[in-house]
């Protein structure tokens, strides 16, 4: 999808098309999590700090990221994606890989499909997007970016729309991009690579195998000399498995107050539970992560006795694991998560959590909260313990995910 969350924000509010801007986190801490193509031309990008992006342009309009808003129109898309193939493998909420080898017969050639899923989400959703087509999932993602638009001042300059990489096409395609373009190729690996010569896929694609893996490791030295001939032998997964849930936040103001954090944490445990009861998943690892004010990073974790969904039992031991980190200094961010997931309540068994009754009785009681809220709103009820000054307000998947918003 081309500029996704601005694209969608500007489908609701077209009286912004045209101008510069930003969605993320509108506050000082915030990062831009896309730029329309008029702000992209002042140097704009994704993952920018939104300080950063207001220096650059100071007459972009920012606002604040909707996750919700756009996890819907990303589930219309992912639907029409699934008319032309069952085939689908979602990476984000604005990308997918789609095999289409079997619907030739009924949707006609890869660049028709292309055509009319493209015409289709423009004709329904208000949105453009870009594709690439390529005998394999490297080489389409590469492909894609080649099809894109590129930013200007007065909006996006279109691209192809469409880039279709042939078997044949595959080394003169890849040949002449810079190493960077290749999946795992970072900075530091970017910096070495310069430093033996290589700046192409040609270079590289040219250099001997076993001279590569000495100088960049096994792992990574096959990795990179495979791509650099094209080669990917990933299939598209359309059944993905879920490892792990999580709740992250970073904070307009550092927090120093311990019953601050405790209630936070409350908070995101309490997220967490109600989207495993939600998905009917059980979670047997507990991960906490912390950031203090001087961007030091903790992150703790511990395996229960027995898998959970209980938001309660979450926070108990999130809040043990929390102990172990010293805070004194101000806390930036904080994360709570859970892994090691299991599916149904096959794994559930009485612990010591359940002495007493307690335990079950609280996990009714979520279980209860969840319809409650399904029915009258999030805010209609929860438990104390993520009770705030501000009233009751449960954390929502997705709820500053890029950074806090400016109040």
């Amino acid at each position: 999808m081309d500029a996704f969350f601005v694209s969608a924000e500007l489908v609701r509010r077209p009286e912004l098309r045209g101008l510069p801007v930003v969605v993320g986190g509108t506050g000082g801490r915030g990062v831009v999590a896309a730029a329309s193509y008029e702000a992209r031309s002042f140097g704009i990008f994704s993952a920018m700090s939104t300080y950063q992006a207001r220096r650059l342009c100071p007459r972009a309009i920012f606002l604040q990221g909707d996750h919700s808003y756009y996890a819907g129109v990303s589930s219309n898309v992912m639907k029409i994606f699934q008319r032309y193939t069952p085939l689908v493998e979602p990476i984000s909420l604005d990308e997918a890989f789609l095999d289409v080898g079997g619907s030739v017969r009924l949707h006609g050639l890869p660049f028709e499909i292309a055509q009319s899923i493209r015409r289709d989400i423009l004709h329904e959703e208000g949105l453009a997007c870009s594709v690439g087509i390529a005998p394999n999932k490297f080489l389409a993602k590469l492909a894609t970016e080649e099809a894109k638009p590129s930013p200007g001042p007065k909006g996006p300059i279109p691209g192809l729309g469409v880039k279709v990489v042939e078997e044949h096409e595959i080394q003169n395609f890849l040949d002449p991009l810079p190493v960077r373009s290749l999946w795992g190729v970072g900075p530091v690996t970017v910096a070495r690579l310069d430093q033996m010569g290589i700046t192409t896929v040609f270079q590289l694609r040219n250099f001997p195998r076993d001279s590569l893996i000495r100088s960049l490791g096994k792992t990574q030295g096959a990795h990179l000399h495979r791509l650099a001939h094209g080669v990917d032998e990933r299939n598209v997964e359309a059944q993905q498995t879920i490892k792990s849930l999580s709740h992250e936040e970073t904070f307009s103001e550092d927090l120093y107050s311990e019953q601050r954090i405790q209630t936070e944490i409350f908070r995101m445990a309490d997220a967490v539970g109600k989207r495993l009861r939600g998905l009917g998943f059980l979670g047997a690892t507990v991960n906490l992560k912390v950031r203090l004010k001087d961007f030091s990073t903790f992150t703790r974790s511990v395996t229960l006795p027995n898998p959970t969904d209980s938001g309660k039992i979450i926070a108990r031991n999130a809040l043990r694991l929390l102990e172990m980190i010293e805070i004194s200094n101000g806390v930036r961010l904080l994360g709570v998560g859970v892994s090691n997931l299991t599916k149904g309540d096959l794994g559930l068994q009485l612990s010591f959590d359940d002495v007493g009754g307690s335990g079950s009785e609280w996990r009714d009681a979520e279980r209860a909260i969840d319809q409650i809220q399904e029915k009258y709103g999030s805010g209609s009820i929860g438990a104390a313990s993520i009770l705030t000054e501000k009233g009751l307000r449960p954390k929502e998947k997705g709820a500053q995910q890029w950074g806090p918003s400016e109040d």
